[in-house]
């Protein structure tokens, strides 16, 4: 696994920073090669071009919201609660890597359409998570049953990202972990039985 080669995050890292800098169309090789102190040819041991590196970033990153919900999808909690730290979760891994935030709500964005179908793809398995916790909370009765959970993930994680985008765009000014508990009491006044 690449995940465990302390040159290939290295190089990630300094990605996330040079892209959220200079913006991906700019965020040329060298500087990241600069930023992650290697050289440039050393990017192109562990990456094929830039957006393979920005993939990488994307679903390596990704791999941290999902380990995390991972853990508490374990917990003896109820859905309502879980669904509270998903929200809180990816809020706070954003909140703690402000560059990461500006790459994923503007700078992915930006990318051409088979980037954005590949990046689609990593997304899936973190948005199946949500899934499971809505899942889990119309079959117990937590959520209304009339609940469409495909619909109640799209609002769920429109509203999140909507949220973090708003945030990353007033220049991260304000407490984004604050809104946190607000999004989820908002979210659970639609859901609930």
């Amino acid at each position: 696994m690449k995940r465990d080669k302390p040159k290939y995050m290295q190089i990630l890292d300094a990605a996330v920073i040079v892209i959220a800098e200079n913006g991906f169309h700019q965020a040329q090789v060298s500087k990241i090669a600069k930023e992650a102190g290697v050289a440039d040819g050393t990017i192109y041991l562990y990456f094929k071009s830039k957006e393979d590196i920005l993939i990488s970033v994307f679903r390596e990153k990704l791999a941290i919201f999902i380990d995390n919900v991972a853990e508490l999808m374990e917990m003896e909690i109820s859905a309502n609660d879980r669904l509270k730290k998903w929200i809180e979760n990816h809020f706070r891994v954003l909140h703690e890597n402000r560059h990461l935030a500006i790459v994923t709500q503007l700078e992915l964005r930006q990318s051409n359409k088979d980037l954005r179908y590949k990046i689609n793809d990593t997304l899936k398995e973190y948005l199946a998570l949500l899934d499971s916790i809505l899942k889990e909370g119309i079959d117990n009765g937590e959520f209304n049953a009339g609940v469409d959970h495909r619909l109640a993930r799209q609002m769920i994680f429109g509203t999140i990202d909507e949220t973090i985008t708003s945030w990353v765009m007033n220049e991260q000014k304000y407490d984004l972990l604050k809104l946190a508990p607000e999004v989820h009491k908002l979210i659970m006044k639609g859901m609930q039985a």
